[in-house]
């Protein structure tokens, strides 16, 4: 006699149930895949602004890559005859300065320091502003009390001497150094401003049942406070990455910050002191180092503006209530067809 399971009469196929496993993980990666990576990308990407912004920062990711790879001359004089005008010689198609140095070859150096910097100065300010600004506005109290006196101070520093006196005494070369020495109490009034929106977030009614239900104040942070606020916060990250650019710049041009390397600032600097201002045959030494540093700033402002359909709330139920009307008509239009 048989003494194996009869699993037919018992009612239960073990390798049906293993299968169901199988495809419910399958189905959990896709539903995560299409939820938080493909949709998103897709509203975001339907934004003529967000692709406007993504060309643009490729260009300059671009040059960033050229730049490390060596794929470019360096910079050096006597590359060529001076001050060659934009597109006069094909071989240096941005020209060249008094001695004779690639303009393109200037700017394509710089580009990789400058990403650097700009990424380091966005994202200390926004992420300390917003530790500060959520949790001093979620926990309120002493904690409260405490941050806002410290927020106070900072933003009570006037804020061009204090990076002046420690990009002198530091000399950072760093640029992720350079970043944050720019930014240093940046973060204070946009932590004040989150801080003021956090307070009103948390008395909605989702927050509260989120704490009554004994969510723990992270959680609740996270999933509840943070996505309301990441329109404002993507948009102030573009503002300090502006700031960022034109205050290193500024500083690079008024020769504040050591001329380590060659910079967008440097560049100004010397197109100025060469001339560039009141000579036409140098005027594109000056003009060439402003179209980068506007083209940068204009680019991150663009991808910050399509990036709003992601992080918006109120965009995303829109969206999502279009989508469900358009399933909904398809259902509609199936049924009558049947």
């Amino acid at each position: 006699m048989s003494t194996e399971p009869d699993t037919a009469a018992d009612g239960i196929d073990w390798r049906s149930e293993t299968s169901d496993v199988e495809m419910s993980r399958r189905d959990r990666l896709n539903e995560f895949y299409e939820q938080k990576i493909y949709v998103p990308a897709a509203v975001a990407w339907s934004d003529r602004r967000t692709r406007i912004g993504v060309v643009i920062l490729s260009v300059y990711l671009l040059m960033a890559v050229v730049d490390l790879l060596g794929l470019w001359r360096d910079a050096s004089p006597n590359q060529a005859g001076p001050l060659l005008t934009p597109f006069e010689n094909m071989a240096y198609p941005l020209g060249t300065t008094r001695s004779g140095v690639d303009m393109l070859a200037l700017i394509i150096d710089s580009t990789p320091f400058i990403l650097l910097m700009v990424l380091a100065g966005g994202v200390w300010a926004t992420t300390l502003a917003v530790v500060v600004g959520t949790v001093s506005g979620y926990k309120g109290g002493a904690i409260d009390t405490v941050i806002t006196a410290i927020s106070d101070f900072f933003m009570a520093i006037p804020g061009l001497p204090l990076v002046i006196v420690l990009a002198i005494a530091l000399s950072p070369e760093n640029p992720l150094l350079l970043g944050v020495v720019l930014t240093v109490n940046y973060w204070a009034g946009l932590g004040r401003s989150i801080r003021s929106q956090v307070l009103s977030i948390r008395e909605e009614s989702y927050i509260e049942a989120s704490r009554t239900m004994g969510t723990s104040s992270i959680r609740i942070i996270i999933k509840d406070v943070l996505p309301n606020i990441m329109p404002y916060v993507m948009v102030n990250f573009v503002f300090a990455a502006r700031y960022t650019i034109f205050a290193s710049v500024g500083l690079y041009f008024i020769g504040v910050l050591p001329y380590t390397g060659q910079n967008w600032g440097v560049t100004l600097n010397n197109g100025y002191r060469q001339g560039g201002l009141f000579s036409m045959d140098a005027f594109h030494w000056l003009l060439v180092p402003i179209v980068a540093i506007v083209g940068l700033a204009f680019g991150l402002v663009l991808l910050s503006q399509g990036m709003d359909r992601i992080f918006n709330p109120r965009v995303r139920t829109r969206l999502t209530g279009e989508s469900e009307s358009i399933e909904e008509e398809e259902t509609d239009t199936t049924t009558e067809m049947i």
